[in-house]
């Protein structure tokens, strides 16, 4: 990953290497400003002095995670500079919020129960957005800012269009060039690899090819209509022919979860569908330029580019893009982690206390989410920690190290080396190429 640089005054210059990094940091000639993501801060330098490039933010926004693309334009394409995945807690909120209501009806019944009834002295205002929904867009600005912040944006980028519904429903409604474009049938087909998990409605097989296929066949007076198509591998599309689902499939369960899945709607695709235009309003609150572009090119794009799928690759093919530099690096997996709660009791599923938290969120100097280092130099525990903290009372702490939960650490043995920001990091490969995945097999 580029290592983000500050001047002397924290205004934003062009990222460097790491091994440049090192270099200015043994020199004495920067400070580490921030740990995860890296940012280092120069001591000799000013903005007024530098020399700066074309960088665009890119955004793949997503209903469990978003990605984003620090990128630099070189003409025609662009080079890679970080990537990032924002995982968002968009369900854990809807969730609570759902609990705490059933808490509240209780109480509200038990307690007072005549308590007059009140209807129409709530109102929401324009362009309301449920908590969980309005987290995904709060979330992603901030992080969006933070680059902002850390590096020279100059243009920002977002597929807007995730799936657009009336043009797959009634495909002439946009004329005869909509179809018969570059991107004819990417969207329909990026829709249905959504819906049906990527997987083959009939056999559940991955990692194959998988072609469109009508549940109920053009043969039999099936129509185009996406609550009448699938997704299926290249064997069972064959088998099943012209026949109906009903005769095709023998297994009952099988085949009414089939029926009833064609029909659902894709939950997340409606989640990003609610949030992509309040989303684009925030961006241009930041008075940059603003592209916007669809979920089929951006699919283009990638299978142009042999690029693997994964959020934040996700984002650097959003948009018009003529070609991929350094797309081969470690993405940051940001996790939306919260900043504690309100709530000092733990209640079981009936609503009632089981357990108490503490009033105070430190700790001996501690509090949940710092990130930390353990030095622990005997005992069966012995050996180095970084991770984030979870502390308890007793001064006896969890770490969430990359490979497992290291249990009762004493805090003695910590030493916070970043601050708790609501946010858990975590640094993952990227999956291998499509090219080479076929080369190997």
């Amino acid at each position: 990953m580029s290592v983000l640089v500050l001047d002397k005054r924290g205004r934003p210059l062009m990222p460097c290497s790491e091994r440049r990094a090192r270099l200015l940091l043994a020199r004495g000639r920067a400070r580490v400003h921030r740990v995860v993501p890296f940012v280092i801060r120069l001591t000799d330098r000013y903005a007024e002095d530098s020399v700066f490039q074309t960088l665009r933010v890119k955004l793949d926004p997503g209903s469990k995670a978003t990605g984003i693309a620090l990128v630099r334009e070189t003409g025609s394409g662009v080079a890679v500079l970080n990537l990032f995945e924002l995982m968002h807690r968009g369900r854990q909120i809807s969730e609570a919020l759902t609990a705490r209501r059933y808490f509240r009806k209780r109480r509200r019944s038990a307690n007072l129960r005549y308590r007059a009834a009140r209807f129409n002295n709530r109102k929401r205002p324009e362009g309301w957005l449920a908590p969980s929904l309005q987290h995904r867009v709060d979330t992603t600005m901030t992080w969006v800012k933070r680059l902002m912040h850390w590096a020279p944006v100059s243009a920002l980028s977002m597929e807007l269009v995730r799936f657009d519904m009336q043009a797959m429903q009634n495909p002439e409604i946009s004329g005869v060039e909509y179809q018969q474009g570059e991107l004819a049938g990417y969207e329909v087909r990026e829709y249905l690899l959504e819906k049906w998990g990527r997987q083959c409605a009939y056999c559940d097989d991955k990692g194959v090819p998988l072609q469109i296929e009508h549940i109920l066949a053009r043969a039999r007076g099936g129509s185009n209509r996406v609550s009448n198509l699938t997704i299926a591998c290249g064997p069972c599309n064959l088998l099943k022919g012209a026949l109906d689902v009903r005769e095709f499939v023998k297994d009952e369960t099988r085949r009414n979860r089939i029926l009833a899945r064609a029909k659902a709607p894709l939950r997340d695709a409606a989640a990003v569908n609610s949030t992509r235009w309040a989303l684009l309003a925030q961006l241009r609150t930041t008075e940059l330029c603003v592209e916007t572009a669809s979920g089929g090119r951006t699919k283009w794009n990638r299978t142009r580019f042999e690029i693997p799928k994964a959020h934040a690759l996700d984002a650097v093919c959003v948009g018009d893009v003529g070609s991929v530099e350094g797309w081969r690096r470690p993405t940051l997996e940001i996790k939306c982690a919260g900043r504690g709660s309100y709530q000092r009791t733990r209640l079981t599923a009936q609503g009632f206390p089981r357990g108490y938290l503490t009033r105070q969120k430190r700790v001996h100097g501690f509090q949940t989410g710092d990130r930390v280092r353990a030095d622990v130099l005997k005992g069966k525990k012995a050996g180095i920690y970084v991770g984030r903290v979870a502390v308890r009372a007793t001064g006896s702490f969890n770490i969430q190290t990359p490979q497992c939960v290291v249990q009762g650490i004493s805090h003695r043995h910590c030493k916070v080396v970043q601050r708790a920001d609501g946010y858990g990091y975590q640094l993952k490969k990227q999956p291998a190429s499509p090219a080479l995945l076929s080369s190997s097999s």
